[in-house]
């Protein structure tokens, strides 16, 4: 076997590894935005009981700060797509 095909081969073997550690990380995040969807609705849930508004303002802004700062810009957006997810759109 040539040098080159060996490179592509080992190549393509690693890329099927990458892959895999991907879904594995793809898996770990769905369940972990499932997991924080529950908790979200719990709160939620809690604060209407209770007399409160359905969300917290100050709160959220806590969070896309947290996000922006960890992962820029498409972080923020990131933030906001899981915040609508555990209240809904306003």
């Amino acid at each position: 076997m040539s040098t080159t095909t060996d490179t592509t081969v080992d190549a393509a073997a690693r890329i099927g590894e990458l892959r895999g550690d991907i879904d594995a990380c793809d898996a770990e995040i769905i369940r972990l935005v499932q997991q924080r969807l529950a908790i979200s609705q719990e709160i939620g849930a809690l604060r209407r009981s209770t007399g409160g508004t359905r969300l917290s303002l100050a709160r959220e802004q806590q969070v896309l700060a947290k996000f922006q700062q960890a992962l820029g810009t498409d972080g923020a957006a990131l933030g906001m797509m899981l915040l609508r997810q555990g209240r809904g759109r306003l």
